[in-house]
């Protein structure tokens, strides 16, 4: 009998190793074995006759534990293994994931290279292109180039500093007109139908200039230069604007032009300009230098309530008609050497440390207000010396 029990349980061993074999079936070969082993093992342990059969059986059970537990770690194995290849699986997904992403990217920014190089490649021919219009016969073609050039600068910043430039250049053409050598006093010069043409290209120009310049309170504009040496400017306006330097060198100004209400952050320089007609600059900051020497003057000029954080500079600037720098504010001593004020100055209210006034003269004939302890002494050709 327990000879029998062994061969059951081995032929039970064959079975489950058999089925065990097709993977699928591992749990049932497993069982199988569990069940075979404890037949062998119970037959065997009875085989000697010394053990009962409640010790052979839990002889056989340890023994078939085995094999169930056995089966576990084979499971948990594999279970481990299948975990490990999905983990893999996913991480080459992920990798290519990413690849595919760097790849579009790569593509993506190729294209945007390829799109900013042909609008660039557009706007270098547009302001190529707008360039050669300015030198056209017919008055229209260059005002549509100069719009051209505005509209430029409005779509890309960084062309602005370019083209206020060219515009500033347009404007220092040598340039004249009947009126403003009727103003000069000069009756001889014959009316120009060209001329009159010319003369609204250029104020448009002076136009688009203004439109162009930030205006006063964006903190975040960037600040642009104008180089205006030389230049003929009428009804010029930038008022409230913001720039960095200005250079009106040898300008020549008629009718009214404003700068008033600005934030000059670079230097200023009119040095030698002419002001045929009205000059105003009331309110405005010049954070650096502000020279005005040989600066003249035949109408008002107009810089009250201005501030001057630099120097500022007068000197042989020759005023015909009224100045007014009244409640301006001078950080630093204020040059007026051998300056002639003959239409009349307004200083009262002005805040100024000292100034420098060797040479000053100013008109009896006309209303002076100047700062406290400024003192006028009568010269013998009837004007007036100023000594502070």
């Amino acid at each position: 009998m327990n000879l029998a029990l062994v061969i059951v349980g081995v032929l039970l061993l064959i079975g489950s190793g058999v089925v065990f074999a097709q993977q699928a079936r591992a749990l049932t070969g497993t069982i199988i074995g569990a069940v075979g082993l404890l037949t062998a093992v119970t037959g065997w342990v009875m085989l000697d006759g010394g053990s009962t059969l409640a010790e052979a059986l839990r002889t056989g059970g340890l023994a078939a534990a085995a094999v169930v537990a056995l089966y576990a770690l084979w499971l948990n194995d594999r279970r481990r293994k299948i975990d490990e290849e999905r983990q893999d699986i996913e991480r080459r997904r992920h990798d290519l994931e990413s690849q595919r992403h760097t790849i579009e990217q790569a593509r993506q920014q190729m294209e945007s290279q390829r799109m900013q190089h042909d609008r660039e490649r557009s706007t270098d021919e547009r302001f190529a292109r707008a360039i050669e219009l300015l030198g056209n016969d017919a008055d229209q073609v260059r005002v549509g180039a100069l719009h051209a050039l505005a509209g430029l600068a409005r779509s890309r910043a960084e062309y602005t500093q370019t083209v206020l430039d060219v515009l500033c250049a347009y404007l220092r053409r040598p340039f004249d007109h009947a009126h403003y050598a009727r103003l000069r006093g000069d009756e001889d010069v014959q009316e120009s139908v060209d001329a009159d043409r010319e003369r609204q290209v250029r104020l448009t120009a002076q136009r688009l200039i203004g439109e162009l310049l930030p205006e006063v309170g964006d903190g975040r504009a960037p600040m642009y230069d104008l180089d205006l040496t030389g230049a003929t400017l009428e009804y010029f306006d930038i008022s409230e604007r913001v720039v960095g330097q200005i250079t009106a060198r040898s300008v020549n100004l008629y009718e009214a032009n404003a700068f008033g209400n600005m934030e000059i952050f670079g230097d200023a320089w009119f040095t030698s300009a002419h002001s045929w007609g009205k000059f105003i600059a009331s309110g405005t900051t010049f954070h650096k230098r502000a020279w005005f020497s040989n600066f003249e003057a035949d109408q008002l000029v107009d810089l009250k309530q201005s501030k001057f954080d630099g120097v500022a500079k007068l000197a042989q600037a020759t005023f015909e008609g009224k100045v007014v720098l009244r409640g301006t504010r001078f950080a630093q001593p204020i040059d007026l050497n051998h300056s002639s004020f003959r239409g009349g100055l307004d200083m009262s209210a002005a805040a100024t440390t000292t100034a420098d006034t060797y040479g000053m003269t100013v008109s009896l004939e006309m209303k002076n207000e100047l700062p406290q302890g400024w003192i006028i002494d009568q010269k013998d050709d009837g004007t007036g010396l100023v000594r502070t």
